[in-house]
């Protein structure tokens, strides 16, 4: 996992400023069968299911164990989304759902959350877009030599899965890809970069990603594509959400 950054680097933002509404806000857990009541800390036992918590009226934020978890909870709840729920948003290790309290009463809804499979979400589901990628970025090579691989076998493992994107973050149309192959784990850059061109194709550790603008970023980056990620001007701005399915396509 990338490590947290302060640098404005893709990290995990949405865990981050959840951990930061949670120190100040303290919010309580809720039992299943009745009113929130309060736990100390934030630990809880492996058996115990996941942890949800009320973030204000119209709010619940429900703490999985991983990110298996967290995709199986977010395909259950987009493919039979509950009456009143308005938003849906995955993090790493969180679900986030905000919904219309004045037709739906809380404690209903964790019923309703705890009943949900969090079996991992099957291969096929989601829609598939492709991203043609010219790999010529300027730690290809760096990647190789870490994995001690070629540069030719880093692109065809690279290109050779089909990823999902797990949630999203950083910048709009930011998304986080997981599903990539073992064998190209590498860490983040130790010194990040000033300026990551947009469009640029990247890794670090479990996740693979496309910077949809120029920002700063220490994500080693393998290559580029002509693709637009962010476009507000679109009906649905983000070309990449959080259950779609992704497959990169080599280009020369």
């Amino acid at each position: 996992m990338p490590e947290p950054v302060a640098n404005g680097d893709p990290s995990e933002p949405e865990a981050a400023a959840v951990a930061s509404a949670e120190s100040a806000a303290a919010p309580a857990a809720l039992d299943a069968d009745g009113p929130a009541r309060a736990r100390s800390g934030t630990a809880r036992p492996a058996s115990s299911g996941p942890t949800i918590r009320r973030m204000g009226r119209g709010a619940l934020l429900v703490e999985l164990d991983d990110l298996t978890q967290v995709q199986a909870l977010h395909h259950a709840l987009t493919v039979d989304r509950p009456a009143a729920v308005e938003e849906i948003v995955p993090a790493a290790r969180t679900v986030l759902i905000r919904f219309d309290a004045d037709r739906l009463p809380a404690a209903r809804l964790v019923d309703e959350l705890r009943s949900r499979d969090l079996a991992p979400v099957p291969d096929r589901e989601g829609t598939l877009v492709e991203i043609p990628v010219s790999y010529s970025g300027p730690d290809l090579g760096e990647v190789a030599e870490l994995t001690g691989l070629s540069e030719q076998d880093v692109v065809r493992r690279h290109s050779g899965r089909e990823y999902r994107v797990a949630f999203c973050g950083f910048a709009p149309g930011f998304g986080y890809l997981v599903g990539g192959d073992p064998r190209l784990r590498v860490p983040r850059r130790e010194t990040p970069r000033v300026r990551v061109p947009g469009g640029a194709v990247a890794l670090a550790d479990e996740f693979s990603a496309v910077y949809p603008r120029e920002s700063p970023g220490g994500w080693r980056l393998l290559g580029r594509t002509e693709l637009t990620l962010w476009r507000p001007d679109r009906p649905d701005p983000a070309l990449l959400t959080p259950g779609d399915r992704v497959r990169f396509r080599e280009v020369r």
